[in-house]
């Protein structure tokens, strides 16, 4: 790897921005908590860690980063890899031949990105006047929009996919890195390859986190479908958390539930797509059986929780 193609570690006395382009309260934080807090549960949730205010706020702004001009945004819905282009003929290339694809220019990336997010719903004038008098981030959907999707026939929504999985180097000891891996298909953008935030950096929270990450950038508008080689997660979202919510959050020895925060977070998510009438289940898989998605899950996973090494 070049030394250019590295992330800068942060020096002392230097200060890391938290940029939340969309989550409850989207702007520019200086710690990882405030953070959390206004991405945890928040379907759709869009944030970033920058070594630059102006960085952070750019990516906010929904401006590109980099040399690139960031005046036309590509967003395909429905396509071969959905995503957001910044080429029309690479976008192209994933709309053609595709029975009903969705697509569409945006002069910004936030709005590409939310174009992507709802499945290729584009707001009316009316929907933009309430949200903005609602406040930016506050409600991913409205109540027009949820009507929308809950006329959906039944038989039309399709079904979503995706792999998850996480990694920590040197789990359960001091120094332990962990990361996060989602893997929706092939060069899909949605992939996530990141580290693990926030401490404790443990294998189960990354697992939880790859979960929560992946329902955050699901389509809302089709069934999902999680694939996981953790056990423990998917009894944490799917069993164990009625009684633990009987209990207030306690075990049966009155300690606090580990990993709570991001149960919670999941069940929020699961329990919205619900509400639109859309299933979410989960598939366990035996780990490193040369099953294709969950050795693509794996590599995104390890491949985050060596960045995360390297910022230590």
């Amino acid at each position: 790897m070049s030394t250019a193609s590295k992330k800068r570690k942060l020096g002392e006395g230097e200060q890391k921005y938290y940029a939340v382009r969309a989550g409850k309260q989207p702007g520019v934080y200086l710690t990882w908590k405030e953070c959390q807090d206004n991405t945890t549960g928040f379907k759709g949730a869009s944030y970033k860690s920058f070594l630059s205010r102006k960085e952070a706020q750019d990516f906010v702004d929904g401006k590109a980063s980099g040399s690139g001009t960031g005046d036309k945004f590509y967003g395909v819905a429905v396509g071969k890899k959905p995503g957001v282009y910044e080429d029309w003929s690479e976008a192209q290339l994933q709309v053609t031949d595709v029975k009903g694809p969705k697509y569409k220019k945006f002069a910004t990336r936030a709005e590409a990105e939310e174009f992507v997010r709802t499945g290729g719903k584009v707001p009316t004038a009316k929907e933009k006047k309430e949200k903005k008098e609602k406040g930016v981030g506050k409600e991913v959907l409205d109540d027009e929009e949820e009507k929308v999707v809950k006329k959906q026939k039944v038989g039309s929504k399709r079904k979503t996919t995706v792999y998850t999985d996480g990694s920590s180097l040197g789990n359960g000891k001091a120094g332990s890195a962990a990361g996060v891996g989602v893997w929706f298909g092939n060069m899909d953008s949605r992939n996530v390859s990141e580290p693990l935030e926030g401490m404790p950096q443990t294998n189960n929270r990354a697992e939880l986190t790859g979960i929560l990450r992946a329902l955050e950038i699901a389509p809302r508008d089709r069934d999902l479908e999680i694939i996981t080689d953790s056990n423990y997660s998917i009894n944490c979202v799917t069993v164990w958390y009625q009684n633990w919510m009987k209990k207030d959050w306690k075990t049966s020895t009155n300690k606090d539930v580990e990993n709570q925060d991001l149960i919670r977070g999941i069940r929020e998510l699961i329990d919205e797509r619900e509400k639109l009438k859309l299933d979410t289940t989960f598939t366990w898989i035996r780990g490193h059986d040369n099953d294709p998605g969950n050795e693509a899950a794996d590599r995104l996973a390890v491949a985050g929780a060596h960045l995360g090494r390297a910022r230590q």
